[in-house]
């Protein structure tokens, strides 16, 4: 290599073979924003994630302790030959950021954590009951509240030492024994103190000093305030007066709690400390005690129970009720009618009010008239019905059946919590407000609108709230000002972070690094801009240089025009996908690979390629639509728009105006439970009409294909089964009797029984990462010796599995029953997958296009309407030149294509848009315009119509598409 290696100016890989790559030179600038780019396969990942930062990983893990070493995740040792100046690297991965519900946006950033320190400093409890504010008790008030009590109520005055808190406790029951304390109550139960149990350090406990024991009467005054000066300064300013006697609601004994510091004068409402753990959802000391901190609770939801209001009584309205031949629901269903003067016979949603509630919820204390037949014996009883959902309700709570409490979890859905409304703590904790809101207030807030708030709100604080809350309010401004610049500016604190999209979930820890303000590291980022609108795009960017200039390296696979001409440096690496790829096709400034002949990504960043307009948009059929009226899920605001079928549709908007919302989680769902019978809960809605021009509706995800590694392409498309079918049929297989179950790797007879059919053995290695080796019996083959002697053209089953789509297309050319099925993964772009490639190795957007295979693999009818969310995703230029080929060929066989989409290279191709917002969250939901795209980009309440504006003047029309050209 030219010119002598400096590790300080920049990164040299040698010799890099990971995957597809083809022996790699290659030197990068350090602290320098590079892109990687090129077709989908072409290497990217393998050099950016799987050597590059793979390698940095090992280096720093392997620099620690054995001990450190065995609390993290091991990276394999890349393909590489060698690799200096290298830095300790951090990916930051389009992975969701976690699915536990309790983990929110808020905690995830930390931002929660310096919230609950701010309302514990700063916070004024206000008292629920009277919404005075809280104040301090004094003794003489202790005294008069215990005195206030019926004469002769025996109360035990305790003093609390620990509350909820690990400990063994023996140093502080001997200082109270030496002080002479004589008896002590221990996690709700009484002990002389000499004779108290010992306690487990690691578990949390209640300890309770018993200061007194009272008998109320007009002359223990004097004694009273003593016994509680005692008690305040044993626990801190808190006393309990526990009530010998009485028991609360839950059984345990009423209790009164006396406070120093806080106490509402009028109702007696305490709270008995304020600290940064009673703003804890995840802690039992501020988690609503009803939900468990979760927000929602699991309940039996009527539309679950009542699917398809069309049905009768008769005809199975009731779901749960249906799937049984046993007479008795159906006569419980007839004698509920009859009362009511109605019958079974009559749809659901003709019934009358009066009657479908009956039905649901019960009659209350109206008694019903009810025959019941077995067969052997009739027999009558006059009872309440207790309703459908009181039925479930009870068999669920009653039942030890595994499988009964399943079954009816079918008919629950998540609704709000109504005792924290959502909010997820205790009525005690969202007491306590700043400048008037509580913290389930503020979380609830979008991040725009919360810096804004902080912003403002501290000049409205008393000085010395001011004082106390100033560095907090610093740090919480910075951590929003940094999810505001990565576009995240529409997410509430509160939101779930499983509900988060990848990009969504790569753009808050992206956010977190900013915020941390390392030096000296090598970031790795896998396509930042997905789900971004252009209008954000800028503010991302611009993070990125920031994260640069303060020192470091950032290396970013992505195929967006505007990151790519934005680098320092650019890596294009192809020519092809899969084997044709693994080659630096182009290196350098944008402009040298602008100018670079042999670079595909250059040609169409230059222009002299691009994705082509249609000639013509389609123009339906008027008639043929679905409208959907008054949709208000999340921040839709009473939306109603009309879905022109046989049309390319796109669903455009900023992020977080709502297309999701509109489109998978109200229409989808609302269609999928009427035409496939799905047990879905589409967003709130009025009505949806239009259904009757579908036959069905299929939403192509970019889920996983499949959970394990014996699911590949060839099993999901349905391409294995006529290729087991095909070596079974051969001479030398039908010699040795050998069906088509013999060429399976998931069932004993024609697999490796050694590694059970899957190729490799797994070793444990504890404190080092898994060791995969090669199964030493089948050599990775997956099946046994004699399996594998059944040839077709020299090739065993094994090595077709090996093989790429494209060659096993031209392998199977004779064979129409396998070869069409490859032939469609070929169209959707996957030719460099191999054939039998693990499912979980699949990227999100190369699993989408399996399943969209699949979809043109099937005989069209014509009357389907297909949903993409972002099919672009992870897609160079050239590849969604391919794939817009594939979605209109769907569509001009008569079906309808609808892609939530931002890439505007797929959006100039739509005949219809419609776009969201005008703004994300709070300030969206709303449709800002509908049209073809030159209508779009003449509204100018629209942002997608100002930036496609000018991908449509720089890009005019220039080829035609025949087939496409006569509307319908």
């Amino acid at each position: 290599m030219p010119e002598k290696f400096n590790p300080n100016r920049e990164i040299v890989i040698r010799g890099a073979k990971e995957h597809n790559l083809k022996n790699i030179d290659l030197r990068l600038p350090r602290d320098k924003l590079i892109v990687m780019t090129g077709l989908s396969g072409s290497g990217k990942s393998s050099l950016a994630f799987d050597t590059i930062y793979a390698e940095g990983q090992r280096r720093y893990v392997e620099s620690l302790s054995a001990y450190a070493r065995q609390f993290l995740e091991m990276m394999q040792k890349p393909d590489v030959e060698q690799i200096d100046g290298l830095s300790p690297a951090i990916s930051i991965e389009q992975k969701t950021t976690s699915r536990n519900p309790r983990s929110t946006v808020g905690t995830v950033t930390e931002i929660y954590d310096y919230l609950r320190l701010l309302f514990a400093r700063v916070g004024i409890p206000y008292s629920p009951v009277t919404g005075l504010p809280i104040e301090s008790q004094t003794v003489s008030q202790m005294v008069d509240i215990v005195l206030g009590q019926p004469e002769g109520t025996r109360l035990f005055l305790l003093a609390p030492i620990a509350r909820g808190r690990k400990g063994e406790y023996k140093r502080e029951l001997n200082e109270l024994m030496r002080k002479g304390f004589q008896r002590v109550k221990i996690d709700g139960e009484f002990h002389d103190i000499e004779d108290a149990p010992n306690l487990d350090k690691k578990i949390k406990h209640d300890v309770e000093v018993v200061v007194d024991r009272i008998v109320v009467g007009p002359d223990i005054a004097p004694r009273l305030a003593e016994s509680f000066e005692t008690a305040l300064k044993l626990a801190d300013g808190i006393a309990y007066g526990e009530f010998a006697d009485e028991k609360a609601e839950d059984g345990s004994p009423r209790r009164l709690i006396f406070s120093e510091k806080f106490a509402d004068p009028v109702s007696g409402f305490t709270i008995p400390e304020i600290e940064p753990r009673l703003f804890s959802f995840n802690n039992p000391f501020g988690a609503c005690p009803v939900c468990d901190g979760l927000g929602t609770e699991q309940k039996i939801d009527p539309d679950l129970i009542v699917p398809d209001v069309t049905l009768s009584l008769r005809d199975g309205a009731i779901v749960p009720w249906s799937k049984t031949s046993a007479p008795y629901y159906q006569q419980t269903l007839q004698a509920i009618t009859k009362h009511f003067g109605a019958s079974t016979g009559t749809a659901w949603e003709e019934l009358p009010e009066e009657v479908r509630n009956a039905v649901l919820f019960g009659t209350g204390s109206t008694q019903i008239q009810f025959t019941y037949d077995d067969g052997l014996r009739t027999y009558k009883t006059k009872k309440p019905f207790e309703g459908v959902i009181g039925n479930l309700e009870r068999r669920y709570k009653e039942t030890e059946s595994a499988g009964m409490r399943e079954e009816i979890e079918r008919y629950m859905s998540s609704a709000p919590c109504l005792a924290c409304n959502g909010y997820r703590l205790r009525p005690e904790t969202l007491a306590v407000k700043i400048d008037g809101l509580h913290i389930g207030q503020v979380s609830e807030m979008s991040i725009r609108a919360a810096a804004q708030w902080f912003k403002e709100m501290p000049a409205r604080l008393k000085p010395q709230q001011q004082q106390i809350g100033e560095r907090v309010f610093k740090e919480i401004r910075e951590r929003l000002g940094f999810l505001n610049d990565v576009g995240l500016d529409y997410l509430t604190l509160a939101r779930n972070s499983g509900s988060l999209s990848g990009g969504e979930s790569q753009r808050i820890r992206l956010a977190s690094q900013i915020g941390s303000g390392l030096t000296g590291v090598l970031y790795v980022l896998d396509e930042p801009s997905i789900g971004l609108h252009q209008r954000d795009n800028a503010r991302l960017l611009e993070t990125l240089r920031r994260l640069r200039d303060i020192g470091n390296t950032v290396i970013v696979v992505e195929h967006d025009e505007d990151a790519i001409l934005t680098a320092d440096y650019v890596v294009d690496i192809g020519p092809g996908a899969g084997v044709h790829g693994g080659h630096i096709v182009a290196e350098g400034t944008p402009e040298d690979i602008l100018k670079s002949k042999d670079s595909i990504t250059g040609q169409y960043l230059s222009g002299k390629l691009m994705i082509p307009m249609p000639a013509v948009r389609r123009k339906g059929n008027k008639a043929k639509k679905i409208h959907l009226d008054g949709a208000t899920g999340n921040n839709l605001k009473n939306v109603s728009v009309d879905l022109p079928l046989g049309l390319f549709v796109a669903i455009t908007g900023v992020s977080g105006g709502g297309k999701s919302t509109l489109i998978i989680d109200t229409m989808y769902q609302a269609m999928a439970r009427r035409l496939n019978g799905a047990r879905v809960n589409p967003a709130p809605h009025n009505h949806l009409t239009g259904l009757e021009f579908l036959d069905k509706i299929i939403d192509i995800d970019q889920s996983p294909i499949g959970r394990t590694p014996r699911s590949n392409p060839a099993t999901y498309t349905g391409a294995f089964g006529p290729m087991r079918e095909w070596f079974a049929g051969l001479p030398e297989a039908k010699a040795r009797g050998y069906g088509p179950g013999r060429f399976s790797f998931n069932v004993k007879g024609g697999r490796c029984e050694k590694c059970e059919g899957d190729g490799v053995i797994k070793i444990e290695m504890h404190f080092l990462p898994d060791v995969y080796v090669t199964c030493e019996v089948c050599k990775g083959h997956r099946y046994n010796r004699e399996t594998l002697e059944v040839q077709f053209k020299g090739k065993s089953i094994a090595d077709v599995l090996d093989m790429t789509i494209d060659e096993a297309t031209e392998f199977f050319a004779a064979v129409p029953s396998i070869r069409e099925k490859f032939a469609t993964l070929q169209r959707v772009g996957l030719g460099y997958v191999k054939v039998g490639q693990p499912a979980t190795t699949l990227s999100g957007g190369e699993a989408q296009r399996v399943k969209l295979s699949k979809e043109l693999s099937r005989r069209a009818t014509g009357r389907t309407l297909y949903m993409l969310d972002e099919p672009t995703t992870g897609l160079h230029f050239h590849d969604i030149k391919k794939l817009l080929e594939v979605l209109h060929e769907l569509v001009d066989a008569g079906n309808t294509v609808v892609v939530i989409e931002h890439n505007l290279e797929v959006i100039k191709t739509a005949d219809w848009v419609i776009d969201m917002g005008p703004e994300g969250g709070d300030a969206g939901g709303e449709v800002v315009g509908v049209g073809t795209p030159e209508d779009i980009i003449e509204n100018k309440r629209s942002y997608t119509g100002k930036f496609l504006k000018e991908v449509l003047e720089r890009r005019p029309a220039k080829s035609k598409r025949p087939a496409r050209q006569a509307a319908e």
